[in-house]
């Protein structure tokens, strides 16, 4: 049962908030004001850049940021951090949940490793479903209210086939269909939910999606109407668009951030 959600509070939560896209966007609604809790999965060489992004942010809130480096696609996050979700905002609804998880398995379905059950399990659920999952436990804590934005980032792999993308291709879609419903089930409440999808970004993520991302970067550069690739900082200012009270009424949709990318053939 959904418990009564109170005065929207300044706090936003971020699935995947240290590195790309996320830690963009957690550093642009920092300098806005915004407190951040953030969610990330770091090791290694990633936890060090990780540690550097929240540095800085922790910088620009004046500590009004927590960070939290655990598998946040599990239901035992789920249940271990929402109750500290709640006391950090006071019970108040959060202005944005935002689901940047670039985690999955960039394999071919055919060759010589395709990908098995378990990775494809693995893949649509971390990068799909957990944004229903995060929604609906943050839902009936009251913390998802009139005036929140639910957001997800997606990618042009919703609709082209591309070398070893397919098990992100499907959670993307995933993705995208659970936003919409969300969106539609709750925007009567004032609640909407929309996905942005980016146009190619030279980040960590694209690195790991193919050997090949440095001739992604130029040929996109080339396809691309504005001449460049996207970046981080244009996702983040996407998103800080979305959370003005003039955005109340864009839901259920997929919002273009590329330049027109999209729309001037393949890669």
């Amino acid at each position: 049962m959904k418990k009564q959600g109170g005065i929207m509070s300044k706090w936003v939560l971020l699935l995947g908030g240290s590195t790309g896209h996320g830690a963009a966007t957690a550093k642009k609604l920092a300098s806005e004001g915004y407190g951040i809790i953030a969610f990330h999965f770091d090791r290694g060489e990633a936890k060090k850049i990780a540690e550097n992004t929240i540095q800085e942010v922790n910088r620009i809130t004046n500590k009004r940021c927590y960070y939290f480096n655990t598998n946040a696609a599990s239901e035992k996050a789920m249940d271990k951090y929402i109750p500290k979700i709640k006391e950090i905002t006071n019970g108040e609804p959060l202005k944005l949940l935002l689901h940047s998880i670039a985690f999955g398995t960039t394999t071919n379905f055919f060759g010589d490793e395709p990908v098995t059950q378990r990775q494809m399990d693995m893949t649509v659920h971390v990068m799909g479903n957990s944004l229903l999952y995060w929604t609906q436990n943050l839902y009936n804590e009251g913390l998802l209210s009139k005036g929140s934005r639910i957001i997800g980032l997606t990618s042009e792999g919703n609709y082209l086939a591309m070398e070893g993308y397919g098990p992100v291709s499907v959670a993307k879609v995933a993705m995208e269909a659970i936003i919409r419903q969300i969106g539609w089930e709750l925007g009567f409440e004032g609640i909407t939910a929309n996905s942005v999808q980016a146009g190619v970004t030279p980040t960590r993520a694209l690195t790991k999606i193919t050997e090949n991302w440095e001739t992604w970067v130029k040929n996109t550069k080339k396809r691309n109407p504005m001449g460049r690739t996207t970046q981080p900082q244009d996702v983040a200012n996407m998103i800080s668009l979305l959370l003005l009270p003039e955005a109340d009424f864009i839901n259920c949709s997929i919002i273009y951030c590329d330049g027109g990318e999209s729309r001037s053939g393949t890669i």
